[in-house]
């Protein structure tokens, strides 16, 4: 992108059709007078005196050039942006119990146990994210943090690779998992703070109740969105038998709903159900829509300078222009 950053220099250059006119308006009055020109009647014009229009086309081009100079021409460099954000700090608590090892979910025709599905959509979610401090607590029998509040995406994706179901125990834990969220978002101060809480079962273990927990996120103002993912009733497992190896046995499963919305409804939030790949995925999206950060971007730009070009070419004309006219084109009046 082209542009000059000092334009107002250009209307020096009105000051030449200015001169021009004023020069052939007034003409320049001879020193001498000579009685008759009959005599030179048969004289052949010199190309000098031909081309003699080259001496104010080279003085006016010279100034022309000069003051284009002035006017700063630049070229477009490197547009640099600098984004200043406040952010806000989310927590993402995931169940890891063994219930998520069912094989209710699909992913482009693929069949997925409920936290690989829950992974990728997670995973989609943070990448769309901008300027948040994200951290993860997974929870089973028991919660404990994945990794603390950062901005470091590529580390919470790293890490949300490695989760494991069965890592935390084989229960669910889900007022320890929001107790152990609300002491990381006490580790960064932020105007907002929210938890995602994801879990396909009910609370049967800990030492904090759901209840108590929620209260106490009410307190500190912090939402918590809760996520029930999968599906009711019987659904299909892979085990390793001893005897015959891999198969496929059915269990019957249950999340409790009512508490997953209460929780969400205290806190100022809202409860979700996922039954499916791209319902999980809806449900992130819907929270993100949800919770945008506010961000403030400052745009600037790098220009490469041009009138040493111009300022260069302009001297040169000048001085060709001052050798002509005291040289072959010396006009004496």
């Amino acid at each position: 992108m082209f542009r000059f950053a000092s334009p107002v220099f250009f209307t020096v250059l009105a000051v030449i059709p200015a001169v021009i006119f004023y020069r052939k308006r007034n003409g320049i009055r001879p020193a001498m007078r000579i009685s008759a020109l009959g005599s030179t009647g048969d004289l052949q014009e010199s190309l000098f005196v031909k081309t003699r229009w080259i001496v104010p086309f080279f003085k006016y081009l010279a100034l022309g050039l000069l003051v284009t100079a002035m006017a700063r021409p630049q070229w477009w460099g490197t547009k640099q942006v600098s984004t200043l954000t406040e952010g806000i700090n989310i927590i993402l608590a995931v169940d890891v119990s063994e219930s998520m090892a069912a094989l209710d979910f699909k992913r482009q025709g693929k069949i997925l146990n409920r936290l690989e599905a829950v992974k990728g959509v997670i995973r989609d979610f943070i990448a769309k994210r901008n300027g948040d401090r994200i951290g993860m607590v997974v929870f089973g029998s028991n919660a404990y943090t994945q990794i603390p509040l950062t901005r470091d995406y590529n580390t919470i994706a790293l890490m949300l690779d490695r989760i494991k179901i069965g890592a935390a125990g084989k229960s669910t834990a889900v007022g320890d998992a929001i107790g152990i969220s609300l002491k990381r978002l006490e580790d960064i101060k932020s105007k907002s703070n929210i938890i995602i809480l994801l879990t396909d079962g009910r609370s049967n273990s800990g030492e904090l109740s759901p209840e108590v927990a929620t209260e106490i996120a009410a307190e500190k103002n912090i939402k918590i969105y809760t996520v029930g993912v999968g599906t009711k009733g019987k659904v299909p497992f892979l085990i390793n038998h001893p005897v015959f190896g891999e198969r496929y046995i059915y269990q019957q499963v249950d999340f409790d709903e009512k508490t997953l919305g209460y929780i969400a409804d205290k806190t100022g939030a809202l409860y979700f159900k996922a039954e499916d790949t791209n319902g999980l995925q809806r449900i992130y999206d819907t929270i993100g829509k949800l919770e945008k950060t506010k961000v403030k971007v400052k745009t600037f730009a790098e220009y490469k300078e041009l009138y040493s070009y111009f300022l260069v070419c302009g001297f040169a004309v000048l001085v060709l222009w001052i050798i002509l006219s005291n040289t072959r084109y010396l006009r004496i009046p």
